[in-house]
């Protein structure tokens, strides 16, 4: 796969320094002999819906960093055709071909089959189709240095793929994936839990969305809107 396409971007593309990972090493004394030993503490589930979800929180940063993009050519820069280009790569793996295609053949599917909101599932099916083709001409405006030049038609495709996916995951989170969670019983839910996540890892290692959301900080920090107080209006 030609790197440029790959989900997984890479740091260093980002803000030009090597990535190192710090592993934190904790150390434990051993327990006195008569102690009785601890059992296990064991993790809580994520349920589909919350990984569906904050998954949405992902698409969010990403819908911000198009905003920021459209501002910035809108107000005469040069468009920033490297963070987005490395957004509109996440957006391709993580949302469309990992995050869609769960909801594709897990959610949507489930609803139909009980005659709930069939109507709005055609509707976010054909959604996902149409931003797929958004994302496709982003990917190919950002490209290289010169997709500047296209600027009037990937502010449009931007400002498209935002309006579209806004209201888009809002249903999702307040409708839809409320809906899924009545009709699946409890023991489908947990095997669907960790389905989901042996499928994040398999997809992005280890740290699956932890390091997603690592990305997804780097372009922000490369644009100047990771500091959350940014957005704070003025007393």
């Amino acid at each position: 796969m030609d790197d440029r396409d790959s989900p997984a971007v890479r740091r260093r593309d980002l803000l030009g320094l090597s990535a190192a990972a710090l592993a934190g090493a904790a150390t434990v004394t051993a327990p006195a002999a008569a102690a009785a030993p601890r059992a296990p503490e064991q993790e809580a589930e994520v349920t589909p819906p919350e990984d569906l979800m904050r998954e949405h929180g992902v698409l969010k940063r990403l819908l911000l960093v198009y905003r920021e993009g459209i501002r910035r050519i809108e107000g005469g820069e040069r468009a920033p055709t490297q963070p987005l280009n490395a957004a509109t790569r996440i957006i391709r793996g993580f949302i469309e071909d990992y995050h869609e295609h769960l909801e594709e053949k897990y959610v949507f599917p489930r609803l139909r089959e009980v005659g709930r909101l069939t109507g709005t599932v055609s509707v976010l099916l054909l959604q996902h189709r149409r931003g797929r083709e958004l994302t496709e001409r982003i990917l190919t405006a950002t490209r290289h240095a010169r997709g500047a030049r296209a600027a009037p038609t990937l502010v449009a495709d931007m400002a498209a793929f935002v309006r579209m996916y806004e209201p888009h995951e809002a249903r999702e989170d307040t409708v839809v994936f409320p809906a899924f969670r009545e009709v699946v019983p409890a023991k489908e839910f947990l095997r669907l839990a960790e389905l989901f996540e042996d499928e994040e890892h398999r997809r992005f290692g280890p740290r699956g969305f932890e390091g997603v959301v690592d990305q997804v900080a780097d372009i922000e920090k490369a644009l100047g809107v990771y500091d959350l107080s940014r957005f704070t209006p003025a007393g």
